[in-house]
């Protein structure tokens, strides 16, 4: 699977988004919300394809940057090259992650835990905030 180029913007109003996202999303990917620990159906599945952002469809995630954390919520140890904002929050304990092309919340990433992969980051991030594509459906 070759890396999608850099994502267009997407600029909508919030209106256009809550007609279009459920309210739990809207919460989450538009208030930066989080879904509560252990909850989301991606937590504890392994499937091999793409995770998109819930809100816009951007390729966020491939698969095999998936790993278990134990967190209580996905865990990912890099996303496609620029799909992926990174911001630190106001207190400056965590950073959060957002979809580059729509601002969509994805949840937060956190380095220098010791998981042992590639990048020593944990992009740890909401169920509702992706949408998976099996990679037998994307190709």
């Amino acid at each position: 699977m070759a890396a999608p180029s850099a994502p267009a913007s997407i600029q909508k109003s919030e209106e256009e988004w809550q007609a279009i996202l459920s309210p739990e999303q809207f919460r989450i990917l538009r208030q930066k919300g989080t879904e509560p620990r252990g909850t989301g159906k991606y937590d504890k599945f392994y499937e091999e394809g793409i995770y998109h952002c819930a809100g816009c469809g951007t390729p966020l995630y491939k698969s095999s940057t998936k790993f278990n954390s134990g967190c209580g919520w996905p865990a990912f140890f890099e996303g496609f090259p620029g799909a992926i904002n990174r911001f630190p929050d106001p207190d400056g304990r965590r950073t959060e992650i957002t979809c580059a092309a729509c601002g969509g919340h994805l949840g937060h990433v956190f380095k220098g835990e010791g998981f042992g992969t590639p990048t020593d980051e944990r992009h740890c991030v909401n169920s509702i905030s992706v949408k998976f594509a099996p990679a037998n459906a994307s190709q």
